[in-house]
């Protein structure tokens, strides 16, 4: 009881922080400038109260594993650092990734508002599945849905690093410490 009272709690608190930026859709993030919301809707053009006017500094990170590939990930984990992600950002690394965690699975959409790093985000679900592979494309504020209700991670590469490394929807990412639902298991 207490663990689906910190859900709803929790819920609660995603909710309203989709909501105090208007939020282009329940679900949606931006890329680089998210809100987050628990109930997906059709996705639509973000108008925002909030927003950051510069980068933020390089986060902490961790290494991902894909099938014989390592990455470094950032790891955006609070809201701040998540409605930031990649704006204003200029360059990243062929083998640097950003990594959106979220506290619940549910519906998510990534929308590219001052970013200018052509991207492909793969929405992952908690047992670390890479469930579909987007491209997000630099400016574009339309937001791109997941089909999935389950996602609970979403991984940003430069775009089309997924094709390079032949990493494909179906691949499974775990980390330096395990599956990314040991690392990130439940929050509390």
């Amino acid at each position: 009881m207490q663990n689906l009272l910190r859900c709803v709690v929790l819920a609660g608190t995603v909710s309203w922080a989709g909501c105090a930026e208007k939020s282009p859709s329940p679900g949606t993030v931006n890329a680089s400038n998210g809100s987050v919301s628990s109930s997906p809707t059709n996705a639509a053009a973000p108008s925002s109260v909030w927003s950051p006017s510069q980068a933020q500094p390089k986060l902490k990170t961790t290494k991902l594993y894909i099938g014989p590939e390592v990455i470094t990930a950032e790891l955006a984990l609070t809201d701040p650092q998540v409605r930031t992600g990649m704006m204003f950002r200029t360059s990243m690394k062929e083998d640097e990734g950003m990594l959106f965690v979220f506290a619940y699975p549910h519906r998510t959409a990534f929308y590219m508002k001052n970013t200018t790093v052509p991207l492909t985000a793969a929405y992952i679900d908690p047992d670390g599945t890479i469930l579909e592979l987007v491209d997000l494309h630099p400016k574009v504020e339309t937001p791109v849905e997941a089909a999935s209700d389950n996602i609970q991670f979403v991984l940003e590469m430069n775009r089309d690093w997924f094709k390079r490394h032949n990493i494909s929807t179906g691949a499974v990412i775990s980390t330096e410490f395990g599956p990314l639902r040991k690392m990130f298991g439940p929050r509390r």
